[in-house]
């Protein structure tokens, strides 16, 4: 059986390395040695970031409903607290996009929660 040299594959790796490096600053584009640490080092990032994003939005809609909560002479806490009471299902999302687009409805939410 004829011996098989594994330059295609080499190469073939080396490729998708290079190609996902590029961009990059300098050598970390053109060097399969650095390209691979770059590589690996962003992917990480990537991974990271996207577990970050999801606390950054919520930090947002907290920071926001907040403000909202304050113009109407409340405090975050009790209102969240009121909510639950009033058994009204909305998440901080939703009430934050309440509070930027519709002021007075997210007064009456308010007003409801006072009730409660």
């Amino acid at each position: 059986m004829a011996r098989v040299k594994g330059a295609l594959a080499t190469r073939k790796r080396r490729n998708k390395v290079l190609k996902l490096a590029k961009g990059y600053y300098g050598a970390k584009s053109k060097h399969f040695k650095m390209a691979k640490e770059a590589v690996m080092k962003s992917g990480n990032y990537a991974y990271i970031g996207r577990k970050q994003r999801k606390r950054d939005f919520r930090r947002l809609w907290i920071t926001r409903i907040s403000a909202a909560c304050k113009m109407n002479g409340m405090n975050y806490s009790c209102f969240m607290n009121g909510l639950k009471k009033a058994n009204i299902g909305l998440n901080r999302k939703m009430l934050s996009e309440i509070a930027i687009a519709d002021p007075e409805a997210f007064a009456k939410l308010v007003a409801q929660v006072k009730g409660a």
